[in-house]
């Protein structure tokens, strides 16, 4: 299917079908990608759409997350979130469907249909039980139907935005994903699944070998950013708002992304090696530990190749530093002064009553990384070092408590 190009949006003369069959399993994979602002997107109402009723959303989190983080496992939490994603994608990808997800430093979010529901949350099981027995972190696993989401009166609604030419991010307005992790965080609630036998856990393409980035220049910080709006407010408006700042104050994406290829350092140690077959494995090997040290050696020689070179420059625009799940997540950078004139309007913002925001700020960014083929079947997942995305999400909370939220 080849959409048509119209107005500076795809037109997708099959969109009406695809939108009315609730079962089809490629309606993610058909949704047109929206060649324009983000800001812009937001206030295209008639360029979202219903997630089909069929539908699930699956959530995974690691408890006391804050916890770790400030026990210095910051590293290990973005790691378990990755390898939850990859866990999800690679059963995905076996069965030939593509599924909208969101990485959240602590976790992730998944919007699947009936079809690999069941095995997404067995493979998540498995890797449950792993993280448990190797890291003693206890990492939540749940799903919620997407029609018990609508029957409770909250919407979700999903467009598609292409930020790169290689790279497209699911966008999703409502407040249905916030139901779907209240309700799957809800003490009393646990997804009772003992893995057997049979349950397959592809961890396969997961990586960490990237050692902490630094902005691009010197006088730059990075910036952890989380913004929600209040229920019953115009989410999409005041997302557009926010977004206007940030474009505004810091300049386009391309500029304030916190990767860049001659901040790239590839490294690693054993330790981080380790740590990645535990989470793959449930176990180390010291064959394998010895065939990724070679694999190491040998991408530091491929990166100095010219097709090495290409790869790095796809990796900074295929970076996932922008995630929009019905809050915006997003790790930018810029100098000081910037971060202070967007903390003026934001406070602004939330003195209205238009938002709740919490922000982090650290001097690198950390990454780590899903390869399933070095032309463009690759992602990066940022977040601001020392558990940026953790400790944002911490201020957010509070300043909900303190509004009674």
């Amino acid at each position: 299917m080849h959409p048509e190009h119209h107005s500076g949006r795809y037109f997708n003369p099959e969109l009406p079908f695809i939108m009315s069959s609730a079962r089809n399993e490629l309606f993610y994979s058909r949704l047109p990608a929206n060649h324009i602002s983000l800001g812009e997107l937001l206030n295209e109402d008639h360029l979202f759409y219903n997630v089909p009723e069929s539908w699930h959303v699956v959530i995974t989190d690691i408890r006391n997350s804050t916890g770790a983080v400030a026990g210095g496992m910051h590293e290990t939490v973005n790691f378990i979130a990755t390898g939850s994603i990859v866990s999800v994608l690679n059963m995905a990808f076996k069965a030939g469907i593509t599924v909208p997800f969101f990485f959240g430093g602590d976790g992730a979010t998944f919007i699947v249909p009936p079809t690999i529901a069941d095995t997404a949350m067995h493979a998540l099981a498995v890797f449950r039980k792993n993280t448990q027995e190797n890291f003693g972190l206890d990492l939540r696993i749940g799903i919620v139907a997407v029609s018990d989401i609508y029957a409770k009166g909250f919407d979700l609604k999903l467009s598609k935005l292409k930020v790169s030419g290689a790279f497209s991010i699911p966008v999703v307005l409502g407040d249905g994903l916030y139901y779907a992790e209240k309700y799957v965080k809800n003490e009393h609630y646990r997804f009772e699944y003992e893995p057997g036998p049979g349950d397959e856990l592809d961890l396969s393409g997961m990586q960490c070998r990237w050692d902490k980035i630094g902005p691009p220049e010197m006088n730059q910080e990075v910036v952890t950013l989380l913004v929600c709006v209040p229920a019953g407010k115009r989410q999409a408006a005041f997302f557009a708002k926010v977004m206007e700042h940030v474009d505004r104050i810091y300049g386009p994406f391309p500029r304030r992304q916190p990767i860049s290829v001659p901040r790239l350092i590839w490294k690693t140690t054993f330790k981080k090696m380790e740590m990645e077959m535990l989470v793959r494995n449930g176990r180390i090997n010291i064959f394998r530990l010895a065939a990724s040290w070679i694999a190491w050696l040998a991408g530091y020689v491929y990166f100095r190749t010219s097709q090495g070179r290409s790869y790095l420059n796809s990796l900074v625009e295929m970076s996932d530093t922008l995630v929009i799940d019905g809050k915006i997540n997003t790790v930018i950078t810029g100098t000081p002064e910037q971060r202070a004139q967007l903390q003026t309007a934001l406070d602004a913002m939330e003195a209205a009553q238009e938002i709740h925001y919490g922000l982090h700020v650290s001097g690198e960014s950390v990454m780590s990384c899903y390869v399933h083929d070095l032309k463009d079947g690759h992602i990066h997942f940022v977040d601001g070092a020392e558990g940026g995305y953790t400790k944002a999400a911490g201020m957010l909370k509070q300043k909900l408590r303190n509004a009674g939220v």
